[in-house]
């Protein structure tokens, strides 16, 4: 991962070296204090590490206080345009802002917000958007290029750089995959600030999913980006399973197990696919890390379930269970999910135990 910048949001740490952090945001009305506490708490359990609320008015701003006492992770004021409603949610105990400088208005008003962020060590997180940019640089592009977003950003970071205020980190959203990721890699060369990254208004559940992993993938394959957010119309819990799957799967966090089960074949000669899926129901919270391999032939099976902390391979209505490598036992079809599922938990005590 390229190295950048450290700032605090809260007690997470981004940038500098540390562990790509997952966040989200709430659909409530954060008027509803009750219900965007629920919902955090539901995101808390999930994993999510950093959470953000709109900001839409005064009442919003104020409600932030309430939330922010209820909940164990970092909370974050999404704010546009109106400064009084960032010094509100400064004065209501929020780690972070996301604001663009650029957009409030005049520069004392930009003053007043940079002073009580210094005051207090919030850090701003200029968020650059496709479809919000500057009227100026859609006139001098055309359209929402990768290039236009960089320029904007470059904008907004040079007016806190001239209030001397670095506690910075950016994000440069567009809903197109290859403007995104061209914008990143543009702003990656210039500036050494920790990048949020995400695909903005990726889509629903299914298609945002693999909006986000092809996107996300691509940048965190070249050491771009210190904080993301999978952004899916749907419930943001699953914005953070999805989060870390991609993280998992590119080796940057350990939290629970990797699956890996075969598409299944003419050769299969179980029911692989009834079984791979209640394994992963069944452990989807689980704790551990750890790679759990379900495979139904006997050509890839062996290889793949002997690589993993534990697998099975199945075999004619049967299967073999392995655990770091070594085979365990033999189990009949009828009991192969219930015994990799036994094992992993075993697992679990052993570990405890010790």
């Amino acid at each position: 991962m390229k190295t950048t910048r450290q700032i605090m949001v809260g007690d997470v740490a981004i940038g500098g070296g540390a562990p790509v952090t997952v966040q989200s945001m709430c659909n409530t009305d954060t008027r509803d204090v009750a219900a965007t506490r629920t919902q955090i708490e539901m995101l808390q359990r999930a994993g999510c590490e950093i959470v953000r609320c709109a900001v839409p008015d005064l009442e919003a701003a104020e409600a932030l206080k309430p939330i922010r006492a209820g909940i164990e992770i970092p909370l974050v004021a999404d704010i546009h345009f109106d400064y009084k409603l960032a010094l509100m949610a400064l004065k209501s105990g929020v780690d972070g802002l996301r604001l663009n400088p650029g957009n409030i208005g005049e520069r004392w008003k930009v003053e007043e917000v940079v002073a009580a962020c210094r005051e207090q060590n919030v850090p701003i997180r200029i968020g650059v958007n496709g479809g919000s940019l500057e009227k100026e640089l859609l006139h001098k592009y055309g359209h929402p290029t990768a290039e236009a977003m960089v320029e904007s950003a470059l904008g907004h970071i040079r007016i806190l750089e001239e209030l001397n205020y670095r506690e910075i980190k950016i994000s440069l959203k567009a809903s197109n995959i290859r403007r995104t990721v061209e914008a990143y890699r543009l702003l990656s060369r210039q500036v050494d600030y920790p990048l949020h990254i995400g695909i903005t208004e990726a889509g629903t559940t299914w298609s945002g999913t693999i909006k986000s992993a092809i996107g996300l993938g691509a940048l965190l394959y070249d050491g771009i980006g210190d904080t993301l957010r999978v952004s899916l119309t749907g419930e943001p819990v699953e914005e953070v399973k999805v989060g870390f799957e991609i993280l998992k799967s590119l080796g940057l966090r350990e939290k629970g197990p990797v699956f890996v089960s075969c598409p299944t074949c003419g050769r299969c000669e179980v029911e692989l696919i009834a079984i791979a899926e209640e394994v992963e129901r069944r452990l989807h919270d689980f704790p551990m890390a750890l790679t759990i391999a379900v495979m139904g032939c006997v050509v890839n099976g062996p290889g793949e379930a002997r690589e993993a902390d534990l697998g099975i391979a199945g075999g004619r209505g049967q299967g073999l269970l392995f655990r770091k490598g070594e085979i365990v036992r033999k189990i009949p079809q009828a009991e192969l999910a219930d015994a990799l599922v036994e094992e992993a938990w075993r697992l679990v005590e052993n570990q405890e135990q010790k």
